[in-house]
């Protein structure tokens, strides 16, 4: 499928693999952005990556969507994870562009450039005509990346234990 092979001008998404655990796991180190992924931070780093690209499969498999691995061209290196993820929130279903980079990666560009392009992707190839971004309230450069994406706030909920803006955008 189309969906596991993309790129944007610096990028290239590919499936996850369980062959990604070592180097995703950097990305549980030290990285301030936990508290807002909603994730059990007792655990070592390289549990949590295993867990978190086992739910990928899952996801592959039940839905044909998922987090992507995502590579930064010019290197080579796994930079982040990033997709259109199906969520229920309030008892809504919903399609979810999400965005996690290592922290190296942060300020230059690469979520706004990956979320503009999977949004354009779903609604091109009919995935949906709405995608939001479940962002903790305090997460205030997530909530730009969204802003920038053309979404706006649509309503504030409690979320994995997290006081949330869902943000959205609606092609009609």
């Amino acid at each position: 499928m189309k969906y596991f092979n993309q790129e944007t001008e610096r990028v290239l998404f590919r499936k996850v693999t369980m062959s990604d655990v070592e180097i995703w796991s950097e990305f549980f180190i030290n990285n301030e952005m936990l508290k807002f992924v909603g994730i059990d931070m007792t655990k070592e780093p390289e549990v949590l990556a295993t867990e978190w690209i086992s739910r990928q499969l899952k996801r592959y498999e039940s839905h044909g969507l998922g987090h992507l691995a995502v590579v930064e061209k010019q290197t080579g290196n796994l930079i982040g994870m990033s997709g259109i993820i199906p969520r229920e929130v309030d008892g809504k279903n919903e399609m979810e562009i999400a965005y996690s980079l290592k922290q190296e990666f942060w300020g230059k560009g690469y979520a706004t450039e990956i979320a503009a392009h999977l949004k354009k992707f779903g609604l091109e190839n009919g995935i949906s005509n709405r995608f939001v971004s479940i962002i903790a309230k305090e997460n205030t450069a997530s909530i730009n990346v969204a802003k920038k994406n053309d979404m706006t706030i649509l309503y504030e909920t409690n979320y994995l234990g997290m006081d949330v803006f869902v943000l959205g955008v609606e092609q009609k």
